[in-house]
């Protein structure tokens, strides 16, 4: 799209070449059109209409299927509307439904909420009474232990006698509990079967009642089940009868297609051969006027005369390249020499800097291994090292740095020394004795630097020490071995005072061993000594080795110098002769291209002559048989007219029968379906209620054992009592005795024991009650917990239902009957029933396909805008593309009309349009040279060819400028005279577009402003030369 309209696209008129002009000298009057459509800016028109011809395409289509979703969105819509409102009914009886429930559990929940009131009541009343039996009884209890503080000078009979009574009292207390437990428990068994006994006459209700429901049911499926088979059997009988009409009418489909394509076909081929008798008759036309031009264009060419011009040039360049063999050989020669240079200057450059980084990693090296031995020698700044400066003694050389050990010793010598390898090298160590005084902080050793060559015993290590004679002596009582397993078997010879150390510096003497391990920073001198020294030496040698490959480099500079001159002479003395050999080249290659040229113009003049009279034959024996089947096609579409008429009366029939069919086959299905959804929720119920009585009668079963046992447990309550009173009667004889052995005792103490008696009383008394106060209230509480527990289900089935309790129980009245309640529920579960089966998701997908529908009906009003928007679109194009291009057609004829006569000197031009619509007629070019008489262009000459598609490609160029404007090579074809011309128009057009041009024409070439050549100064090597040839006329001028 960018260069649509610009002249610079795919059909560009901006970029002419030879291949260019003989596409418009060659182009058919459609092709030709579009040349003028890129000057007229009307491309991207093209491009839009054909664009929106696709978009009104893919509108009708997405019409066509829209129009399909909306029929079946309709359908569905009038059934789901029907089950929406149903299962609106259904839900709002849900609904209400739960709020009856919720009110019914809430007025349950009141009416325990208010027993619960009361018994909180009478629960507190019944624990303020046995606090105060508590509290009497205590009181009894301290005024007892008041009387038995003033019996303790009572006799032991009087104790024994008061024993017996408290024991005979305790076992009738409890004798008497159990009694009133015993009969507690048996009120609760007949409570307990009294509630099992109504359960199960509840039970027997429910069961007969579900009983007759079942058999109900039962004799309703019976009777629906014939009913559905007669219904699906009819529904077969109507499907069947829909897919034959559908069969039917899908085979008038077929036939209607074949029909049409029939149809397309008669007509296409009718078209076609119209248009073929049309194009016949006019290329008969051209091939008559095309051979008088190719006869006298072949009268016209002298071939011997352009031979014996190529032959001459040959000669010449023959002689000329024969020079350039000496020249590339010594240019050859010159370049070896040069690589060679450079390859052995690459090298030396290479090793030197091989050499410098080598060199620079040793010093690196050298500094760091320096650094480590001054520390280790002890060589830093501190007291000692003030006082050797002060003695002059700061850059004596120290033990470590004169030592030489034998390799592999090291570490056993540094391990022997130990501070020692720090010593500083003096001539007499005693001398300096005096002077250590002022040495405040610090360590200093002094050693000899004396050697006097001495030889010790070979086992020893000085043997593989060499340096001072002092530390020599030192280590000459230390024997050496491989590792401490030799030093152990060496020990016993060994002299008094003398001990072994190994190579790893492990000493072994008489009853002691010594092992140092460690890293520390003094062991390794003797090694870092010895490689400080190689690195020297390597250093050295290096900066040797520098010096000389700096010298050697110079050297190769200076021949690499004179070795470039001497190539570069040659290579410029070749490059003269190349461009000699090229210009003659250049001539030769013009004559040979004109003598090939002229051979080849008479050999397709004489194929071409050959091929017109063939094709003249051809064409008018393909005319005659085209106009015979134009004819037979012409009455075959009237035949096939008519049976389209037939077809189309025969698909109304056959459409009305499949619809009549479908509309019973839906009636059909709809009612089987309904009674099928019927038919199955009774069998569901059944299934329902048959479980139901399983589970009632197994639920009866367990009623009637439970009812069994409490019947047993009754029946077999009054033996316990009966020995209990036994029991209590025995325990109460035993009372009598036990009182009147106290009274016997008491007859001493009469005050006493009349006070402590009656304290007893008042004491067991207050236990009975109280015992008896506890049993109330823990039955209290019992039955304060059940309906507790049972208010606390009501209320979490009620908030579980979405309600809150509290609001649900103001709702309600103040007199209200669970029964009321109870009858809303049954009678709101049975309307639900008669609603039933339902679709509950009837409701969300009639929502869902009312929104699908809004939403198609949406899409159909925005493609219907959008197809009418599209559509007069396409007429505004049209409009727009037709004045364009007849504004353009009319601008550029008169362009052609100005310009063909200043290129030809004369003549006259035009163009015509060859139909009638101005979206689609061609456009052909009429010219007449000067003498010549009016003719297509495909009827001229070469030359006058492409003067004359010049003359039409600057017309468009006047009309629509580019940029630029790129001739390659177009005046190839042209003679002096027309080149001229040519040129003239083109320097004229220069003013107002540039121009960039190819040619081999001296006379074009004349004409530029600036000219580009390509040379090759040297094989394979091109280069580009400009020349402003308005400068080099004004130096030439000024020469």
């Amino acid at each position: 799209d960018l260069f649509l309209g610009t002249g610079l696209g795919p059909r560009s008129y901006s970029i002419i070449e030879q291949g260019m002009i003989s596409q418009i000298i060659e182009a058919r009057p459609e092709d030709l059109r579009v040349y003028l459509e890129e000057a007229a800016g009307i491309s991207k028109y093209k491009e839009r209409r054909k664009e929106t011809e696709t978009r009104i395409r893919h509108t009708r289509e997405n019409l066509d299927r829209l129009g399909d979703l909306r029929e079946e969105i309709t359908k569905q819509l009038a059934h789901l509307q029907r089950q929406a409102k149903q299962a609106e009914q259904y839900q709002a009886l849900q609904e209400e439904r739960k709020v009856k429930d919720a009110e019914w559990k809430a007025l349950e929940y009141r009416g325990l909420d208010g027993q619960l009131q009361k018994l909180r009541e009478g629960l507190s009343q019944e624990e303020t009474k046995l606090q105060q039996l508590i509290a009497e009884q205590r009181e009894a209890e301290r005024q007892l232990e008041t009387g038995r503080v003033g019996r303790e000078s009572a006799s032991d009979a009087l104790n024994k006698a008061q024993g017996e009574v408290y024991q005979v009292g305790s076992t009738l207390a409890r004798i008497e509990q159990q009694i009133q437990h015993q009969r507690e428990l048996a009120e609760r068994l007949q409570k307990a079967r009294d509630e099992a006994l109504n359960a199960l006459n509840e039970l027997g209700e429910h069961i007969s009642g579900d009983e007759t429901r079942l058999g109900v049911l039962r004799a309703s499926v019976d009777e629906a089940e014939p009913q559905l088979a007669q219904l699906q059997e009819d529904d077969q009988y109507k499907q069947e009868a829909l897919r034959e009409a559908e069969a039917k009418l899908q085979d008038w489909q077929q036939r209607w297609e074949t029909h049409s394509r029939e149809s397309a076909e008669a007509a296409r081929a009718g078209e076609v051969e119209r248009t073929r008798v049309d194009y016949l008759d006019k290329q008969s036309l051209e091939a008559d006027r095309r051979r008088e031009v190719l006869t006298s264009e072949r009268s016209g060419l002298d071939l011997e005369a352009l031979a014996s011009a190529f032959e001459l040039a040959q000669q010449q360049h023959e002689t000329q390249k024969a020079s350039l063999d000496g020249l590339n050989t010594d240019l050859e020669t010159r370049k070896q020499s040069v690589g060679a240079l450079q390859e052995q200057q690459r090298g030396a450059q290479s090793e030197l800097a091989e050499v410098r980084k080598n060199t620079q990693a040793a010093r690196g090296r050298l500094s760091s291994l320096e650094t480590l031995q001054h520390a280790a020698l002890g060589q830093e700044q501190g007291a000692a090292v003030a006082w050797l400066k002060s003695r002059g003694l700061d850059s004596a050389a120290r033990v470590g740095e004169k030592l030489s050990v034998e390799s592999g010793w090291e570490n056993a010598v540094e391990g022997a020394l130990g501070q020692l390898i720090e010593g500083v090298l003096v001539d007499a160590p005693e001398a300096l004795v005096d002077a250590l005084g002022e040495l405040g902080e610090g360590r200093i050793a002094l050693v000899s630097s004396h050697d006097d060559g001495a030889a010790f015993a070979s086992t020893s290590l000085a043997a593989r020490v060499q340096g001072p004679v002092a530390i020599r002596r030192l280590l000459a009582r230390l024997h050496v071995a491989e590792d401490l397993s030799e030093a152990r078997r060496l020990l016993p010879q060994l002299a008094e005072g003398d001990s072994i150390i190994t190579r790893q510096g492990e000493r072994m003497g008489a009853g002691w061993v010594r092992v140092l391990r460690s890293g520390a920073a003094k062991q390794g001198a003797l090694l870092r000594e010895r490689d400080i020294q190689s690195l020297r030496v390597e250093i050295e040698s290096l900066q040797k080795r520098e010096a000389e490959l700096d010298q050697l480099l110079t050297s190769f500079r200076d021949q690499l110098l004179a070795a470039e001159q001497q190539r570069e002479d040659a290579q410029r003395a070749l490059y003269i002769a190349h461009r000699g050999v090229s210009e003659l080249a250049g001539q030769l290659q013009s004559q040979q291209g004109k003598v090939e040229s002229a051979r080849n113009r008479i050999d397709r003049i004489d194929g071409e002559l050959l091929q017109l009279h063939e094709t003249l034959d051809t064409s008018r024996e393909q005319a005659r048989e085209a106009r015979s089947r134009l004819e037979d096609a012409i009455g075959r579409m009237g035949e096939l007219e008519t049976a389209r008429q037939s077809l189309d009366s025969e698909r109304r029939q056959l459409a009305e029968a499949r619809d009549a069919a479908r509309d019973a086959a839906r009636s059909s299905r709809d009612t089987a379906h309904a009674l099928a959804l019927t038919l199955e929720s009774q069998r569901t119920q059944i299934v329902s209620l048959s479980q139901a009585l399983e589970r009632m009668g197994s639920q009866r079963g367990q009623l009637d054992s439970r009812l069994g046992d409490l019947t047993s447990q009754l029946s077999s309550g009054d033996s316990p009592v009966e020995s209990l009173e036994n029991e209590r009667q025995a325990a109460l004889e035993q009372r009598v005795l036990a009182d009147r052995a106290l009274a016997e005792a008491r007859a001493a103490l009469e005050g006493i024991d009349n006070d402590l008696r009656g304290f007893e009383q008042v004491r067991h008394q207050r236990d009975e009650q109280s015992l008896t106060q506890r049993e109330v209230i823990s039955q209290r509480k019992l039955d304060q917990q059940a309906l507790s527990l049972k208010a606390d289900q009501l209320s979490s089935a009620v908030v579980n239902a979405g309600f809150v309790l509290d609001e649900v129980i103001n709702s309600l009245p103040e007199v209200a009957a669970l029964a009321d309640w109870e009858q809303a529920v049954t009678a709101i579960d049975g309307r639900m029933r008669r609603l039933e089966p339902v679709n509950l998701a009837a409701i969300h997908e009639y929502g869902e396909a009312s929104q699908r529908s809004e939403y198609l009906e949406a899409q159909n009003a925005d493609l219907t805008s959008a197809l009418d928007t599209l559509e007069e679109a396409i007429r505004k194009i049209d409009r727009e593309t037709r004045g364009r291009f007849k504004d353009t057609f009319d601008r550029v004829n008169s362009g052609v009309q100005e310009l063909y006569p200043r290129l030809f000197g004369g003549g006259h031009a035009y163009l015509e349009l060859t139909g009638e619509d101005l979206l689609d007629t061609g456009v052909a070019i009429m010219a007449r040279p000067p003498g010549k008489r009016v003719s297509n262009i495909s009827l001229l000459s070469g030359g006058e060819k492409a003067m004359t598609a010049v003359a039409l490609v600057f017309a468009i160029f006047q009309l629509n400028p580019a940029p630029f404007c790129l001739l390659d090579e177009v005046d190839a074809p042209l003679d002096e005279a027309n080149v001229g011309r040519f040129t003239a128009m083109v320097r004229e057009m220069s003013e107002k577009v540039q121009f960039l041009f190819v040619s081999h024409n001296k006379s074009t070439m004349e004409a530029a402003h600036q000219l580009s050549g390509v040379t090759m100064r040297e094989p394979g090597v091109s280069r580009l030369v400009s020349v402003d040839l308005e400068e080099a006329a004004r130096l030439a001028g000024a020469a």
